[in-house]
Formats: structure tokens, C-alpha cells, sequence
């Protein structure tokens, strides 16, 4: 075998093609591999733009072997390993091909045609320079050919609508030439070591090799190494007077972080945390035959080790101010904060600033994520924030002011938003869908606790959850209510989905089940016993409809701007463009060939009116899928235009090219809908973590299925009940699990599950939503759990369910939670028990390979 380090550029250079063998599975990659490729190119671009000589990024190896030269002289490879890093970079390439077509740059867009994706004098299969499996073909040449079906459903589709999105958004900020540079960095600056076999090697055992799963070193098991072989006189008494204890306080991985921190808080603020040895290495190469000043680094590490421990678990931290601001971030959750929180605690630790000067220093760092929060921006580019502030303000004496004025400097997408940005995001935009559930259940937490009440909530006991006042399902008592205030050309449905997830309408409360989608008089009842004083005011009003949840709005925003105080003022400059529209259009780019949606799922996503969004569509040139937005009851608005210079003819005739059916009514069926919750989830602002299923005990699921059957009758036929209760006695007979949601309508789960081991999984095809009479069926959970990660196994459960009648799940959503009627269960439950039947025996042979795999011995 031969290795030689390459580029992308260098590697699809001349007539050539790599082809995906049988034997290797589908395309896999997901939204986080992907925005960490993302991340690393974005990293690249930035240094190329600021004049700074990027180095070349490892990307990874590709393994290949020679396959026939065809007649004429190509040449084909098999792509032995690394076929997800050379399909991923063909779909970036193809989505900035298409870019530059969007923008006119049709030289630019036919050099990367000609170059990279195609072999442009060859014909049939051999036209394409990546040929991948039959499985993921369709879709990959979809996109190369730019066909009505590009972007459509699956992995394939999905990665090119990622890329099509980011760069289209980061076109915006940075304008041609931040483009030029993507294309230089992908082309050129990733570096791939191309490893060759040779003729008579055997392909598939050199593919088993390298994919059997092994332990190697961790970057900080690289580093210890390498500082006790630099101390060959007292390595033995530091190893067991600083490195064990260090070692065995943390675990490996808070040890690999703290390696990691270590060299950010020094000033190395691109730090990679897969090149922690490397960066550390060549930090302290210096200092390698000085074992007294290793010894000295070594017992720095250690220090900040114990310091990273009161970050990890607040409850260390001896100070109570600076301890409640640690715990605050800390159940806020992820990581971006740390490089901060270390560098303070450093100063604290060295006299250098207070604990009350850190604690206000991370209550600025809070606010800038809450009120990003609020205002719906994107989390991109916060880890980078923070990791350039210790640097930026090391030499402040001040370091709270300095925190403040540093995140006041707002420029491109760092943005902290003001007072009058908060106040109008509370009052209109969707916040049950903005972050994630426990940053969303966080900031009502704290907005519950400054009332300061005399006998404060245990929050880890009470067992609150997000409740909706104005239910997500309303009954016609709660449409009636709403009917009263809606303005002209505006339904009580249409207000409905503007008003039930915005903050006013929300709160926390233990009795999800009981409140469910009352009347708000026997809602009251409920929330007047409440310990809580946000649910004992909402119980003090009348009535609960659009004038009250503004009002509460604008209390709780009037809240907000004390507890999260904001930017220096005058610091964050005026945006001509309200940040809904580029919702809108981040929406329309995720949107998958396939598929439509309406003006009101597009106002509610994006918190505001139907009306607004049309007239935004209709005016607003070259903006990518606006076909897709039709009217409430499936067509094309009269009012649609192509833009200028774009497209001609009929929208209808597009969509239907991507597989869109319409009846002789000119109406899109409504199974490739995409609903607000729909684009939401392709946005990375899924809602539905609570309906997920959950561990309970045995009087929590007795419970649970009390509720659900109660649910089931009150608002089914006999007829479906039956079927639903049949079919899931049927599902326990095979050996499987009932598990039940926690929202207010009571979902139920048929799981499979597999012991209590670490690694054991449980996994659930579809939920059954009692009240709303729906069937969701989970691909978008599938997707990210074996065996129903390979993309063909959901097809085939797709397959299996669209053979019954009354089921019909649209192909564009293999991504997402398609639905079909309960009622299907009072027919053909039978038919369901047979899917549930294939399902539970394909979950159990893909567990029986993964347990052989891992211990040979059960053969």
C-alpha cells in the first residue's frame, strides 16, 4: 500500500472515478458532522479573508483500490474507506456550483461542474467522478444533474440542503469574495492522505481491518506521554504528587477538556480539541529539558483542574454569589461558557479579580445566550465568542466590564440583542421552539423565582415540565375565544398558531395531564393550587385569549431586560432587516424537494402574520423555493410571480416534478405538507423532546396508561379504540414495552427494548397522540438510531405502512414524523400488527449482530 498526502483538488484532478463498493453501507452523515466540517472550513475561510496564511486542515484518510481502466483510458477507483468525507465534500461542491448559478457566476459554476463533479465527455454512469451505492445513486446524481428532485429526503438530499443553506446565509454576511475563499479552502485546503492498495490486495479484508472497532490514545494520554519522558529525574514523584490526583479527580474526558481549556485560556483561542497534543506540544517544546519549569506547568494544569471542577459541579464553589452563577449556566447546559468561567476563577485564584466581579462577568455571558435566545439567533459561531474573550480581556482590571463592552462589540452574527429587540421577541416570536427544552424550561425557572417567594420550589423534586396555557390542540370552546380577536382575513386557527408558543402563553407546572386542553375555567381550578406565583396570576384572570397573553408578554419582558441586562448602550447597530425573514429563508432552503407548506405554517415558525409573509414572497426577488409556499388549502396564490431572470411557467408543474401530487382541484396533497412543527425540526428547532419516551416506575406507567385509554375513548370511536388497544396487547405478546410521553395528551410508544446494560437501546416506530387522533411515525428519530440509520431500512418501513389503506406517507418525509389517521386502526389493525411484528424482529437481528460483534465469544 502506498500514502501521500493530498488535496481535494489534487485528488479528483483528470478523467477519473471513485466508486462506492456494495459491501460498504449507505451515505451516514448527519447535521453534526456536518457543521463540524462546516466549523473547520468556516475557521479556514476566516483566516484567508483576515490576510492570515491558513495551514491546511487534516481531514482524513481515503483508502482506495484500483479497479478496471474502462475503455478510452479512465481510470476507476474503489473506495475502500472514507466514502462520507469524499460524498460529503461532492455534495458541498455541488451546492456551490448551484450558488454561483443563483448569482449569475455561470463560469465559476461550470469550472466546478467540469472539474469536480462530472467527467464531462463520458456518458452514462461513468459521466459521474463519485459514483456512490445503488441506494444513495438516485439521490446523488439528483443534485450533480440539478434535477426538480435535488435536495429531496434522506441523507443525500439532506447534506446538499445543508450546504446550499450555510452558504447561502454566509453569502450574505460576506458577499463574492467570502465565497471565492469556500471554494479555495474546500479545494485546496483540506488536507486528505490518499492511501493506495495495490494490485492483489484483498479489498475487503483491508475494509474489515480498518473499520474493527479498537481503543487508541486519547490526545491527553499523547501529552502525559510526552512531558514524563521529558522528565526522566522527577517524573515518578509528579506523576503521583500532581498528575494522578488531577487524573483521578476528573476521568478521562473532563481531563481531555481540561487539556484543552488549558490552551485556550492561554491565549490560543483556535484551539481544536482534536489537536489538543499537538498544539500543547509544540507549546511547550521550550521547555523540554527544563524539567523544573515542566514540573511548574504540570502544577498550573493541576490548579486549574480543581478550578474546573467548580465548574463542572457548582455546588464546590464556596462563594454563594459566584456559585449561583455557575449553577445557572451550568443547568443551562453545553460547554460554551467554560473558557470564560475558567479564566475568571484564574484571577479569582490569583487575587486578581472578586468573586462578585466574576459573578457579574458570567451574568453578561447568561444574558448574551438568553436574549440570542429570545431573539432566535443561531448558536453558529458562540464557541468562538468565548473562546476569543479571555484572550481580548486578560489585561482589563475590570473583568465584568470588559466581559460586557467585549460581547457589546456586535459584528456579522454576533449579535446581543437590546431591551426593545427582547421585548418585541417575547411578544411575537415562537419561543417553545427556540433552543433546546432544558434552556427553554431555564429562563421561565428564573423568571418564576424573581418574584422571590418566601417558601421557594424545589425545582429537582417538583418535576415541572413547559405547559402550554392556550393548548397546542384546542378544542372549539378555546377556537370560539379566539374567533372574538381576530382581525380581518385572519382565522382563529391562523391566531392560534401565532399566539400558543410564545412565551406569554407559557409555564411550568407538575400537572401536564390534568390541565391537557381544558376550558381555561377548569384550567384556573388547576393552576390556582399552584405554588408557583406565574401560575396563581394566570389563574387570577378572566379569560385567557390574545389580549392576556400579550399582557403577560409584555410583563415577563419588562422581567427579562432586569434579570439579563443587556449590551452597552448604543453599541448594537440598527438592522434594516427584521430576523424573521432570514428564518423565512433559512426555512425555504431546508424545505426538501417534495414537499410544500402554507404562508400561516411560515408566519407562525417565524412569528408573525400570514399576510406579511406573502407580501414578503411576492416582492422579495431570487429567494430560493418560494414556490413551495402555497395557500392554507393547498394552491398556488394567485398573486405568485417567478422573480426576474428566474424561472417561467407553472409552480404547480414544478412541484409536481419534485413529487408533489395535486387533485383535479389544483390542491397539493396535504401528506407532503410540511407544518410548522415540520420546518421547525429541519431547522434544528425541534419542539417534541417531552413527547419523547421516558423511563417510569411502575405506578408512573400504570398511571400514564390509565390516561391514554381515558383519552382514547373520550374522543375516538369504539371501532378505533379497539384497534389502537388490540394492537398494542398484540405488540406486549411479541415482547415488547408500552412507554407513555409526558405532555398533556398522552402519547403512547410500543418499544423495543433491550436490558439495562450501557449501550442497550430502546427503539419505538411510531407514537399514537390519543386527542389530536394522529399516528406519527418517527424517521426523524430512526434516522439517528441502528439499524434504522441506514437510510433503505426506513424506506422499507415506509414501504410496509403505505401498503395499508388510509396510510399515506409522502416520500419527502423519511426525515421527519409523517402521520396517518388513528382511525386506520379501526380497519386494519391486523395490518399494523404485521408491521409492528417486522419491526420488532428487525430491531432484534440487528441487536443480536451488535452483541456478537462486541464479544466474539456469543458465536
Amino acid at each position: 500500500m502506498h500514502a501521500q498526502e493530498t488535496t481535494f483538488n489534487e485528488l479528483v484532478q483528470g478523467e477519473k472515478q471513485y466508486q462506492v463498493p456494495l459491501y460498504q453501507r449507505t451515505y451516514s452523515w448527519q447535521r453534526d458532522e456536518l457543521q463540524q466540517l462546516w466549523d473547520d472550513v468556516q475557521e479556514l475561510v476566516e483566516e484567508q479573508l483576515e490576510g492570515r496564511p491558513p495551514a491546511a486542515h487534516f481531514l482524513g484518510s481515503v483508502v482506495l483500490a484500483p479497479g478496471r481502466i474502462t475503455a478510452g483510458g479512465m481510470q476507476r477507483w474503489l473506495v475502500v474507506d472514507g466514502q462520507q468525507r469524499l460524498t460529503t465534500l461532492m455534495l458541498a461542491f455541488t451546492a456551490l456550483r448551484d450558488r454561483h448559478r443563483e448569482r449569475g457566476a455561470q463560469q465559476k459554476a461550470e469550472r466546478i461542474h467540469d472539474l469536480v463533479l462530472v467527467n464531462k465527455y463520458r456518458s452514462g454512469d461513468d459521466h459521474y467522478r463519485l459514483l456512490p451505492t445503488q441506494a444513495d445513486r438516485d439521490a446523488f446524481t439528483a443534485c450533480v444533474e440539478s434535477s426538480p428532485r435535488a435536495g429531496g429526503p434522506g441523507n443525500v438530499g439532506a447534506a446538499y440542503r445543508f450546504f446550499l443553506g450555510a452558504l447561502t446565509e454566509g453569502e450574505e454576511n460576506g458577499g463574492e469574495a467570502w465565497t471565492d475563499a469556500v471554494e479555495t479552502v474546500m479545494s485546496g485546503l483540506l488536507s486528505i492522505v490518499e492511501i493506495t492498495a495495490s494490485e492483489g490486495d484483498n479489498v475487503y479484508r483491508i475494509f474489515e481491518s480498518i473499520n474493527n472497532t479498537g481503543v487508541g490514545l486519547s490526545q491527553s494520554d499523547l501529552l502525559r506521554n510526552y512531558l514524563f519522558m521529558c522528565l526522566p529525574t522527577r517524573g515518578e514523584s509528579v506523576y503521583h504528587s500532581l498528575w494522578l490526583p488531577m487524573q483521578e479527580r476528573l476521568g478521562p474526558a473532563s481531563l481531555e477538556l481540561l487539556v484543552w481549556l488549558d490552551l485556550v485560556v492561554a491565549g490560543n483561542s483556535r484551539a481544536k480539541q482534536s489537536e489538543i497534543y499537538r498544539d500543547q506540544k509544540k507549546r511547550l517544546e521550550p521547555l523540554s529539558s527544563d524539567e523544573a519549569a515542566l514540573e511548574a506547568e504540570i502544577a498550573s494544569l493541576a490548579r486549574r483542574a480543581e478550578r474546573l471542577t467548580r465548574i463542572l459541579e457548582p455546588e464546590r464553589e464556596p462563594d454563594p454569589e459566584l456559585r449561583e452563577a455557575l449553577e445557572r449556566l451550568s443547568r443551562w447546559g453545553g460547554q460554551t461558557h467554560y473558557p470564560l468561567a475558567l479564566h475568571l476563577l484564574d484571577r479569582v485564584g490569583t487575587g486578581q479579580a472578586t468573586p462578585h466581579q466574576a459573578a457579574r462577568a458570567l451574568t453578561y455571558a447568561e444574558s448574551y445566550m438568553v436574549r440570542r435566545l429570545f431573539s432566535g439567533h443561531s448558536t453558529t459561531g458562540s464557541n468562538r465568542v468565548f473562546m476569543e474573550m479571555p484572550k481580548e480581556i486578560e489585561k482589563d482590571d475590570d473583568p465584568d466590564e470588559a466581559v460586557r463592552r467585549f460581547l457589546s462589540k456586535s459584528t456579522g452574527a454576533r449579535v446581543w440583542p437590546d431591551d426593545d429587540a427582547v421585548r418585541e421577541a417575547i411578544r411575537t416570536r415562537p419561543f417553545y421552539k427556540a433552543g433546546r427544552s432544558n434552556q427553554r424550561f431555564q429562563v421561565l425557572r428564573r423568571l418564576e423565582e424573581s418574584h422571590g417567594a418566601s417558601e421557594p420550589v424545589d425545582y429537582a423534586k417538583a418535576r415541572l415540565t413547559v405547559e402550554h396555557v392556550l393548548p397546542q390542540s384546542p378544542a372549539h370552546q378555546w377556537l370560539d375565544l379566539l374567533a372574538e380577536e381576530a382581525e380581518d382575513g385572519q382565522g382563529p386557527e391562523e391566531l392560534h398558531a401565532l399566539l400558543v408558543h410564545t412565551l406569554g402563553n407559557l409555564t411550568l407546572s407538575a400537572d401536564n395531564a390534568k390541565l391537557s386542553n381544558h376550558p381555561f375555567r377548569r384550567k384556573q381550578e388547576i393552576l390556582d393550587f399552584s405554588a408557583l406565583r406565574m401560575n396563581q396570576e394566570i389563574a387570577g384572570r378572566e379569560r385567557w385569549g390574545k389580549a392576556e397573553i400579550l399582557d403577560r408578554a409584555a410583563d415577563l419582558a419588562d422581567r427579562a431586560v432586569r434579570l439579563w441586562p443587556g449590551p452597552v448602550a448604543g453599541t448594537v447597530p440598527v438592522d434594516d432587516e427584521w430576523s424573521g425573514w432570514k428564518d423565512l429563508r433559512a426555512a425555504l432552503l431546508a424545505m426538501p424537494a417534495g414537499t410544500w407548506t402554507t404562508y400561516g405554517d411560515v408566519a407562525a415558525l417565524i412569528g408573525t402574520h400570514a399576510v406579511p409573509v406573502g407580501q414578503h414572497l411576492a416582492t422579495k426577488a431570487g429567494l430560493h423555493g418560494a414556490y413551495r409556499v402555497l395557500t392554507a388549502d393547498g394552491r398556488v396564490s394567485a398573486g405568485f410571480r417567478w422573480p426576474d431572470g428566474q424561472e417561467s411557467g407553472d409552480a404547480r408543474t414544478r412541484l409536481e416534478a419534485e413529487g408533489v401530487p395535486f387533485d383535479d382541484a389544483g390542491r397539493a396533497r396535504r401528506s407532503h405538507r410540511l407544518t410548522t412543527a415540520d420546518l421547525a425540526a429541519l431547522l434544528g428547532k425541534d419542539v417534541t423532546e417531552e413527547a419523547e419516551p421516558t423511563p417510569q416506575t411502575g405506578d408512573e406507567q400504570q398511571s400514564a396508561a390509565g390516561r391514554f385509554e381515558t383519552q382514547l375513548r373520550d374522543n375516538q370511536t369504539q371501532e378505533t379504540v379497539d384497534g389502537v388497544l388490540g394492537a398494542l396487547r398484540f405488540w406486549e405478546q411479541q415482547g415488547g414495552h408500552l412507554v407513555y410521553g409526558r405532555a398533556s395528551e398522552t402519547s403512547c410508544f410500543p418499544t423495543a427494548r433491550f436490558g439495562s446494560a450501557p449501550g442497550s437501546r430502546d427503539l419505538w416506530p411510531l407514537g399514537i397522540y390519543p386527542v389530536s387522533g394522529t399516528v406519527e411515525v418517527v424517521f426523524q428519530y430512526l434516522k439517528r438510531r441502528p439499524p434504522f440509520d441506514d437510510e433503505p431500512m426506513r424506506r422499507e418501513l415506509m414501504t410496509r405502512l403505505n401498503a395499508i389503506e388510509g396510510i399515506d406517507l409522502a416520500e419527502a418525509k423519511l426525515d421527519l414524523r409523517p402521520s396517518f389517521p388513528v382511525e386506520v386502526f379501526a380497519g386494519h389493525s391486523e395490518e399494523i400488527c404485521a408491521v409492528l411484528e417486522w419491526f420488532a424482529h428487525t430491531v432484534a437481528l440487528a441487536e443480536a449482530r451488535r452483541m456478537t460483534d462486541e464479544d466474539p465469544r456469543t458465536l
